[in-house]
C-alpha cells in the first residue's frame, strides 16, 4: 500500500489578492504526513507560488499533479490532496442541477478556475480499493466535489435545514442579488467582514469578536476582483461577470477547466453550424458569441477541430454532470467552511511570519491533540468548535459516503 499526496498553496505574492499563510498550510501539512502519517517525500507533489524552484500552481499544473496521483494508483492506495488559496463560485448555468447552485472553484495563481465538477472528475477515476481525501482551506469549499453526499454541513440541497423544494428559489434570488451586488463592487460574501473598500481587496481584512490576531483576511476572490484580474492578463475591458466561461476558454483554451469547455465547445459547434442566438447561446452573451465567431472565422483549425471533437449534441449534454453516487465512494472531501461562507487566512499577534488558514491550523492542532488519531467526523466537529472559540464564523464541512464518516482521517 502505498500513501501519496499532492499539496498546492497560493500566496499570489505580488498582487492585490496576495494572502500570507498558504504556503505555511503546505509545510505544516507536508511534516505532518511524513511524521504523523507515514507519507514518504518522494511521494508527496508540492505546488507553490512563492519559489520557482517548485512547480507553479497554475490550473494546467495542478490539474496535471492531480491526474498523475489518480493514475498512479493502485487498490489500497492511500490518496490526499491539500489546497490552501483562494476560493469563488460562479452562479451555475440556469439549465444546471448543481447540487449547490453555484460552481464552486479554486483559483490558481494563473486564475484558471478548477471547478467542483473537476473536483468530481478526478474522484470518479480514482481505482476502487483507493481512498482520496481533498481538504480545500478556501472561500467556498462546502460542496467543493459536486454531488459528493454532504454528512456535516448545510451547502447543498439535501444537507442540512435545505429542503428540496425550497433550495431552487431561495438560491436563485441568491444569485439574483449577490449577481447584483458584484457588478456594483460591493462584497458581501463574508459574515465576518463589516466593510470593504472599493477596488481594494487588500484592505478587505475581517475583525473578530477577540483580538487575538495581528491579521486577518478571508481566501475569497469575489467575482469582481477576479474580471479585473483578467482584464489585466488580457487588455480587454469588455469582461465581466456574465462572460467569465467565454473569457477562461479564450484565454486557456484546452488547458481551461473541462465542464468551461464542455460548454464553450457546445457553443462553438452551435456557431459554426449556423445555430440561432437562442436558448443556450443566450446565456453566453452577445459579445461572447461575436468573440468566438471571430475565432472561428480566423480559421483557427484547433478551435474547430475541438468543437467538432466534442460531441456535444445537446443542451443536456453541455450542462450534464455525473449524479452517481457510487463512483464518489472513495472520495472524502473536509471544506474549510460552507458553499456561502468565507475561509480566513491569519496570524497571531507577535508572530507575522506563521500566517496559516484557519482551518489548517485547527486541523494541526486537533492532529497534535489526539497524536494523529481522530476520524473524519469528529475532526470537522472538533474543528468547527475550535474556530468557534477563536471567533471565526466559519463552519467546516465533511462530504463522503457513509463508510467514510468515521474512518480515521487520511489512513
Amino acid at each position: 500500500m502505498a500513501k501519496k499526496a499532492v499539496l498546492i498553496g497560493c500566496n499570489y505574492p505580488g498582487t492585490k489578492a496576495e494572502l500570507r499563510g498558504c504556503i505555511n498550510d503546505v509545510w505544516r501539512m507536508h511534516n505532518c504526513l511524513i511524521h504523523r502519517y507515514g507519507f514518504l517525500e518522494e511521494d508527496i507533489i508540492i505546488l507553490i507560488d512563492t519559489n520557482n524552484s517548485f512547480t507553479q500552481p497554475t490550473g494546467k499544473n495542478i490539474r496535471s499533479a492531480m491526474s498523475t496521483l489518480v493514475q498512479s494508483a493502485k487498490p489500497g492506495d492511500v490518496l490526499f490532496v491539500h489546497y490552501s488559496g483562494h476560493g469563488t463560485r460562479l452562479p451555475a448555468e440556469t439549465q444546471e442541477d448543481d447540487n449547490t447552485g453555484y460552481d464552486e472553484c479554486i483559483v490558481p495563481t494563473d486564475m484558471n478556475l478548477i471547478t467542483d465538477d473537476d473536483f468530481r472528475g478526478f474522484v470518479e477515476t480514482v481505482p476502487r480499493g483507493c481512498s482520496i481525501t481533498i481538504v480545500s482551506d478556501s472561500c467556498h469549499s462546502g460542496g467543493l466535489i459536486e454531488a459528493a453526499n454532504e454528512q456535516i454541513g448545510d451547502s447543498t440541497k439535501e444537507g442540512g435545514r435545505n429542503s428540496n423544494s425550497g433550495f431552487k428559489v431561495k438560491h436563485f434570488l441568491q444569485r439574483t442579488v449577490e449577481n447584483t451586488i458584484e457588478s456594483c463592487d460591493i462584497d458581501v460574501s463574508s459574515e465576518l467582514c463589516h466593510h470593504r473598500y472599493k477596488n481594494d481587496i487588500e484592505e478587505r481584512h475581517v475583525e473578530l469578536h477577540h483580538g487575538n490576531y495581528s491579521y486577518v483576511k478571508n481566501r475569497s476572490l469575489p467575482l469582481s476582483a477576479l474580471v479585473d484580474i483578467l482584464k489585466h492578463k488580457t487588455g480587454k475591458d469588455d469582461i465581466d461577470i456574465g462572460k467569465l466561461r467565454p473569457t477562461l476558454y479564450y484565454i486557456f483554451g484546452e488547458d481551461a477547466s473541462p465542464k468551461v469547455k464542455t460548454f464553450m465547445k457546445y457553443v462553438l459547434n452551435k456557431l459554426q453550424h449556423g445555430g440561432k442566438n437562442n436558448g443556450i447561446l443566450g446565456l453566453v452573451g452577445t459579445l461572447a458569441q461575436e468573440l468566438l465567431k471571430h475565432k472561428l472565422n480566423e480559421n483557427d483549425e484547433g478551435y474547430k477541430n475541438h468543437a467538432i471533437e466534442a460531441h456535444t449534441g445537446s443542451e443536456q449534454d453541455a450542462y450534464a454532470t455525473s449524479t452517481k453516487r457510487n463512483a464518489l465512494d472513495c472520495g472524502i472531501l473536509l471544506s474549510g467552511c460552507q458553499t456561502d461562507q468565507t475561509s480566513a487566512d491569519a496570524s497571531p499577534y507577535g508572530n507575522s511570519d506563521k500566517a496559516y488558514g484557519a482551518f489548517s491550523n485547527a486541523i494541526q492542532t486537533i492532529i497534535e491533540e489526539t497524536d494523529g488519531t481522530v476520524t473524519n467526523r469528529d475532526l470537522v466537529l472538533k474543528a468547527r468548535k475550535k474556530l468557534q472559540r477563536q471567533g471565526f464564523t466559519q463552519k467546516p464541512g465533511l462530504y463522503c459516503s457513509d463508510d467514510h464518516v468515521d474512518a480515521p482521517f487520511v489512513c
